[in-house]
């Protein structure tokens, strides 16, 4: 298992909230007020998700009671996700964009720094980080993947076709890799890795169930480690 945490400096946003206006480009969901208790030195952090969203889920809820790391916000790409389901559910606010709306500063890097984030992690999310967010948060976006990077990574690989792939080479084993995020598909600094063994039979349904466990086991944790600057206890 490699595990290195690396420390970066937490660059915190001071803007104070106002309202974004609703257009094409980026839509507001709905805001409802946190009730998780406001701490002056709470780290906010953000999650993006493009589908179900049970890794967001795992997120929040293990940081629901925390007094220094608060999930403030969660962005989707997909209007239709059920990510969003989970967001109104958990009483965080949750935004939807779109292409022009995550790479214009102005929408997406505008509404990031008015809920004052300091960390983005990504939880099943689909598309690349654009230049402008990468330069703001350089070193404090963290990415899951589902497989041992850097096999099996790259543009084009996620969810059940990394199993399939992984499952048709015959592999004896597999994992989870949490890294930072760079401008290449899955090419950030590795922080931290999880492997499982992959046994005789196993079809690619039962080793995603795998990373799965591997996913809600290891990420929250990793996250609190990196954004704390410490190791994992």
């Amino acid at each position: 298992m490699h595990f290195n945490v690396t420390k970066q400096h937490n660059l915190r946003f001071f803007n104070k909230y106002k309202n974004q206006q609703s257009d094409n480009q980026f839509s507001f969901v709905f805001l409802q007020p946190n009730m998780i208790p406001q701490y002056p030195d709470m780290v906010n952090i953000a999650l993006f998700a493009s589908g179900n969203g049970s890794n967001v889920q795992r997120i929040s809820e293990y940081f629901a009671h925390s007094d220094q790391i608060r999930v403030k916000l969660i962005l989707s790409n997909k209007s239709e996700a059920y990510v969003l389901e989970r967001a109104r559910k958990l009483n965080i606010p949750a935004f939807v964009f779109d292409r022009e709306g995550l790479s214009d500063p102005g929408k997406v890097l505008k509404t990031l720094e008015n809920y004052e984030i300091s960390y983005i992690v990504l939880a099943g999310f689909l598309w690349k980080i654009p230049d402008n967010l990468l330069k703001v948060f350089s070193g404090r976006i963290i990415n899951i993947h589902p497989a041992l990077l850097p096999k099996y990574g790259g543009k084009g690989m996620y969810g059940m076709k990394v199993h399939d792939a992984v499952i048709g080479a015959g592999e004896e084993e597999s994992g989870i890799t949490i890294h930072h995020v760079n401008d290449g598909y899955d090419e950030g600094q590795i922080i931290f890795q999880a492997r499982c063994h992959i046994d005789p039979g196993d079809t690619p349904e039962r080793l995603a169930e795998k990373i799965h466990q591997l996913e809600y086991d290891y990420f929250p944790k990793v996250i609190e480690s990196v954004v704390l600057q410490r190791p994992l206890p």
